[in-house]
């Protein structure tokens, strides 16, 4: 059997790995958050994989890629060409939807192009990015953006008082002189008392030069009226302006459908050639699977090629569950596991063989369901003769492998070890956690917490939901289930806040601070970790701060140098005056409790426990115990945390409070389910505090101990919408439609003989 082999890889915490992964197969790697399985599938195996395909273009062409540094490894044999599948998004902007980045819309364009009547153009004039297909109104949008003047002014004040309520136009503000030195205007004058002339020169006037403006006129100045000098300044495409002021600019700008067009981005001649008596726009307008029955309705021999191809692509896109998606929807509204899929659906298609395919935890966001989808185009590419390295929690997954190895045994410096390797059968025979967990009993919540009280969502209407109506309890935990695309997220991270504004968000979005910002200052334990190192060695505290005097002044106290290759590679490497430290040498002298500065920011928070046992502080860090993050250094940077660990870091901040309603989307998104039970133990802790705790879940470790499930169904997009089941778990585990009752089941060993 063939093999990549692997010879002393030590990236971050791997202690020497040496090992041997099976060619065309299907490995998946396994282990707590923070054993090592990025650091040896995507920082060595992947990243020497990727290096090595870009050595072999010209200098040109590889500026242009991706960058990867050398991993630390002695050697790796045997490699295939990689292609890395990750959870980052897709990005893009209002331009890019899943149409484009699927290729889709290429197709139906020519589609459109070769049997539309009447005939418009080729290909090319399909197109909403083309000027000749474009809506001129919108540019292609399909949504016009102005200013709403009732958030811009507040006409019970005068210019003078600072009716304009917009940045540089407050009094004193360099804009707010345009209007008060124009002449034109009573400046203590409220703006609810100006006359309908007054009123249309302070908003649209064209630019032109007052005629008897004050003495502070400049001779070059211009007057333009308030509203198309934003339009001007701010709302130009690119404008700095723009960038400095987007979340002001927010407030003040409404988007509504563009009246010409009607939100489908192409001009009326585009629009005029139909097939079947649907324009381009009403095809990508359709659901996945009701384009697909649209597309399986037209018949042509002589474009028959054209309607395979399609056919083919779009039940890619419903073989891998997307099947609610539509081709318009804008990717940068895609969730992390959305995009995922999509990137998955354009290699099922290519008939390029003996890659090397690396998925980063493709269960993120899937209910098990979904997950058997996911399976199915796994195996597709595996028998194409491909080799699939996969790092993944989920233990649907985990049973997919051919070959399993499992890092641990724990986190950090005490992972980077191998403590399995082989195939799925004898893994529960090993003595690490993730053997461990596949040897345990599964249980539900038999003992559920009384229902007393509840909150009422009524007559939810948004996306697909279909006019839903429903109790939550209070002071309980209920779990949110359903299909991907069913509505859990529409109905309680939508809806709910809006009919209930007291509720509070926990999600994955990336937590604010500076480029610098770490755990110790999102703790608000920094200076009095400084402090104490000023203390002891009787030195002012502003040495102990990489952003301050004790800086590194080489690097700026960012512990790298970047190396300017001009065509070839920019090579980061740690600072030659600080040694990475990002401090001045002389700052590492001063020690407390017998390390320097940098060591201590070296320490995970499980180690800080016992080296700060005796500081008021020393607390804080049992909460990283108790939600799996004990492997997290504290001078670990903000950005360089998972979505997962962010929502986290973020629960801890509501420990102590009481009577709040939490909403929590997959908060056990990136742990390993060893560690899911101590996320349900401070869950349940909130619960204890008086609180309401509602999670969004496709876990059933955590399904499974909920007080109260209510499942959304019975399938996704306009096949979803609904509330089919309200109650504990043990009564989901007797539904016979719901798809989350069927995977209960399968979870807890019940054959449907067994269902009473």
């Amino acid at each position: 059997m063939k093999k990549i082999k692997i010879y002393g890889a030590r990236q971050n915490n791997l202690k020497n790995l040496s090992l041997e992964i099976p060619k065309n197969k299907i490995t998946v790697f396994t282990g707590v958050s923070g054993s090592g399985k990025s650091s040896l599938v995507f920082e060595t195996i992947g990243a020497e994989a990727q290096r090595q395909i870009n050595e072999t273009q010209n200098s040109f062409v590889r500026n242009r890629l991706s960058r990867f540094g050398v991993p630390d490894v002695d050697k790796i044999d045997h490699l295939n060409v990689p292609v890395i599948i990750n959870q980052k998004r897709l990005g893009g902007n209002a331009r890019s939807t899943v149409g484009t980045a699927t290729d889709i819309y290429a197709s139906l364009r020519l589609l459109f192009a070769r049997i539309g009547k009447p005939f418009v153009g080729y290909s090319n004039v399909f197109s909403f990015n083309n000027p000749q297909g474009m809506c001129t109104t919108c540019n292609g949008l399909g949504y016009v953006s102005s200013v709403d003047t009732n958030r811009l002014f507040d006409k019970s004040k005068s210019l003078n008082e600072g009716a304009i309520q917009f940045p540089t136009f407050q009094p004193g503000g360099y804009r707010w002189l345009r209007y008060v030195n124009s002449g034109y205007f009573d400046n203590d004058k409220k703006l609810e008392d100006f006359t309908e002339e007054e009123w249309k020169l302070l908003l649209h006037s064209e630019e032109h030069k007052p005629k008897s403006p004050t003495m502070d006129w400049g001779k070059t100045m211009k007057y333009l009226g308030v509203l198309p000098r934003i339009k001007r300044d701010f709302l130009k495409k690119n404008s700095k302006e723009e960038k400095l002021r987007k979340k002001e600019l927010q407030r003040i700008i409404s988007t509504d459908i563009c009246p010409d067009c009607k939100g489908k981005r192409l001009n009326d001649k585009v629009l005029s050639c139909k097939i079947k008596g649907k324009d381009i726009a009403d095809c990508t307008s359709l659901s996945i699977d009701e384009l697909l029955s649209f597309i399986q309705s037209i018949s042509s021999e002589t474009y028959e090629t054209i309607i395979t191809e399609l056919t083919k692509k779009l039940q890619n896109l419903i073989t891998i569950g997307l099947q609610y998606l539509t081709l318009d929807r804008v990717t940068t509204t895609l969730s992390g596991g959305e995009s995922q899929r999509i990137k998955m659906v354009k290699h099922l298609g290519n008939s390029l063989e003996d890659l090397l395919y690396i998925f980063d935890e493709p269960s993120i966001g899937l209910h098990p369901k979904d997950l058997d989808n996911i399976s199915k185009i796994i195996r597709q590419i595996k028998a194409k003769g491909n080799t699939v390295l996969i790092v993944e929690h989920d233990p649907d997954l985990i049973k997919l492998a051919d070959h399993v190895v499992d890092l641990g045994p724990l986190s950090g410096v005490n992972g980077g070890e191998i403590v399995y390797e082989g195939d799925f059968q004898d893994l529960k025979k090993s003595k690490g956690k993730t053997g461990q967990y596949f040897s345990l009993p599964r249980q539900i919540n038999k003992n559920p917490r009384a229902v007393n009280k509840t909150i009422k969502i009524t007559n939810a209407n948004l996306h697909n939901l279909k006019n839903v109506s429903v109790e939550i309890p209070t002071n309980i935990l209920t779990v949110v289930t359903g299909v991907a695309g069913s509505g859990k997220s529409t109905l309680i991270s939508k809806v709910l806040p809006k009919q209930h504004p007291e509720t509070k968000i926990i999600d994955q979005s990336q937590i604010r601070g500076s480029s610098k910002s770490n755990l110790l200052t999102y703790l608000g334990v920094s200076d009095k970790i400084r402090r104490l190192f000023a203390k002891t060695n009787h030195v002012s505290i502003k040495l102990f701060s990489s952003n301050s005097v004790g800086g590194c002044e080489n690097c700026k106290g960012l512990g790298v140098e970047k190396i300017d290759l001009a065509f070839m590679d920019d090579i980061e490497t740690p600072c030659e005056v600080c040694n990475g430290t990002g401090f001045k040498p002389e700052v590492l002298k001063y020690t407390y409790q017998g390390k320097n500065i940098t060591e201590v920011l070296g320490l995970t928070t499980l180690e800080a426990k016992s080296f700060f046992e005796n500081e008021d502080f020393a607390d804080q860090f049992n909460l990283f115990i108790d939600l799996g993050l004990d492997y997290l250094t504290l001078g670990q940077r903000l950005n360089g945390f998972s979505g997962g660990e962010r929502q986290r870091l973020k629960l801890t901040k509501e420990l102590g409070y009481e009577n709040n309603l939490i909403v929590l989307d997959e908060p056990s998104t990136g742990l390993h389910p060893s560690d899911t039970k101590k996320l349900m133990a401070l869950l349940y802790r909130l619960v204890n505090q008086k609180n309401t705790i509602i999670v969004i879940e496709h876990n059933l470790d955590v399904i499974s101990q909920a007080d109260w499930i209510i499942d959304i169904g019975e399938g996704a997009g306009k096949h979803g919408g609904k509330v089919i089941f309200e109650g504990p778990v043990e009564k989901l585990l007797d539904h016979e439609k719901s798809a989350t009752a069927e995977y209960l089941r399968e979870y807890m060993g019940i054959k449907p003989a067994d269902i009473n």
